[in-house]
């Protein structure tokens, strides 16, 4: 009997799952499933202990899941990518396995790891899929067969390829011809830094994840281009952290999306988060096509030469939500209470810290990968150079997102501000995105501190480090 299998890495799930699918196929073989848990690795990636956490609890799940299939899941501990190889050559052999399937990942370790997979076994046969995307990188490009730069022209393409033909889904695998086993009694521990997060506001499992993906595609999808900017309105699908570890694929979204709102790929009901899924994609295969990105280098070369400034006061300033501007403070006590943070706010906590305080954007990239539990590089470094101005169809560097308008603008009456700024509650009214001005007027006194930089002079600021940034490339 031939023995199959399939190493899980960031693709925790039993539908839709090509390595598995794959893997099991022939019905007569042996398949074994393994997953490698890298805390040095992690360490050095900064992965949130958030995401750790849930990591744990969809691993368990999965086990529990695989076993009603006749699959037993090996778990295993290396210290990083080099040390798995190795370790996955010791189960190989072991258990005397023919037949080795995976999911590709597109980060640069993970693809120099998978490059050197072949040569570290003897006699097993690999097999890659692309999994975690619902095209193929390098699959959408110009006509000079070239990735695309800008957004806009790759989605149209995209959307192209998606009228065309849609990728399809493969089904869970049935009960092994061994039948189901035992559950395991002893649940998985990962030996990294854990901290619990809110299974009412996260799926822990992949039964979760599907039935949360039904019910935003149903009822949340058709109001999300309406609702998806205010941040006191859950007006998200919350599904990002589902994706980031493969309890959900990207081609679920879609068919399901489409299923409830059938008019979304030509523009209408819900074409917004579909949107919003082919932003995605455009990172990930931005990220295949220019590795560098990888390093924390920057798309658009010149930006480096900008002087950033290093304070590690104000750095700590906003990393606590303690800059004084409300809505900026308010974005980062919600990332740092639960481990998520609403993309708008994403947004104007990033342009904050690198157009009001002129940090770098590598610091925010990395602090947002420590805190997040739904962190994923391409997205994370893709979202951090457009609002630096670095990146691939970036926002123009002068464009500088004013917090307190910002604030204005989409949580306008405070009441996302009040939830996660309780001493700010008894500002009244809209006087909560200027509080300190309130105050004064008023004679009273907050326990809030005052606004860390004034915006009209940091503004003047940034303009003329890119400007000389710019200058110092051309000259």
């Amino acid at each position: 009997m031939t023995t199959h299998l399939v190493w899980f890495r960031a693709d925790l799930r039993l539908h839709d799952n090509f390595a598995l699918a794959a893997a099991c196929r022939d019905r007569h073989a042996r398949v074994l499933a393994l997953f490698i848990a890298t805390p040095e690795q992690w360490r050095t990636h900064n992965l949130a202990p958030r995401q750790a956490a849930l990591l744990t609890s969809q691993l368990n799940a999965l086990r529990q899941t695989l076993a009603q299939k006749g699959i037993a899941l090996i778990y295993k501990e290396a210290a990083d990518f080099t040390a798995s190889l190795e370790t996955v050559k010791q189960v190989c052999e072991q258990e005397q396995v023919s037949d080795l399937f995976y999911n590709y990942q597109y980060e640069l370790n993970e693809r120099q790891r998978d490059a050197a997979l072949e040569k570290a076994l003897s006699g097993v046969i690999c097999q890659g899929f692309d999994d975690s995307v619902m095209l193929s990188p390098g699959s959408v490009m110009t006509g000079n067969q070239q990735m695309y730069k800008v957004f806009t022209p790759f989605k149209n393409a995209f959307l192209r390829r998606l009228m065309d033909g849609l990728p399809e889904c493969v089904a869970a695998p049935k009960v092994r011809e061994s039948g189901a086993l035992e559950p395991p009694a002893t649940p998985i521990t990962i030996n990294y830094p854990q901290e619990a997060f809110d299974p009412d506001l996260f799926a822990p499992d992949e039964a979760s994840a599907l039935e949360r993906l039904r019910e935003f595609c149903r009822s949340g999808a058709a109001e999300y281009a309406q609702r998806r900017d205010y941040p006191a309105i859950d007006g998200t699908s919350r599904l990002s952290a589902c994706l980031t570890l493969g309890m959900l694929s990207p081609r679920q979204c879609l068919h399901r999306l489409l299923a409830e709102q059938p008019d979304a790929l030509a523009g209408g009901a819900g074409a917004v988060w579909l949107n919003e899924l082919v932003w995605r994609e455009f990172y990930r295969h931005l990220m295949t096509w220019n590795p560098q990105l990888c390093r924390y280098r920057p798309f658009i070369r010149w930006t480096d030469n900008v002087k950033w400034q290093h304070d590690d006061a104000l750095l700590e300033a906003w990393q606590q939500g303690k800059t004084g501007y409300p809505i900026v403070d308010a974005a980062m006590r919600q990332m740092n209470a639960t481990g998520w943070m609403h993309n708008r706010l994403r947004m104007i906590a990033a342009s904050f810290l690198v157009k009001d305080l002129l940090i770098d954007w590598r610091s925010g990239e990395r602090y947002f990968m420590s805190q997040l539990i739904d962190g994923d590089l391409a997205a994370n470094n893709g979202g951090w150079q457009w609002a630096a101005s670095t990146g691939t169809d970036a926002a123009p560097y002068f464009r500088i997102f004013n917090p307190t308008t910002q604030g204005e603008k989409f949580d306008r009456d405070g009441e996302f501000i009040r939830t996660w700024l309780p001493e700010l509650k008894a500002v009244p009214g809209k006087a909560v995105h200027t509080p300190w001005e309130w105050a004064e007027k008023n004679g009273v006194t907050l326990d809030y501190p005052r606004p860390v930089v004034d915006h009209k002079q940091a503004r003047k600021t940034t303009l003329a480090a890119y400007e000389a940034a710019r200058k110092g490339e051309s000259a």
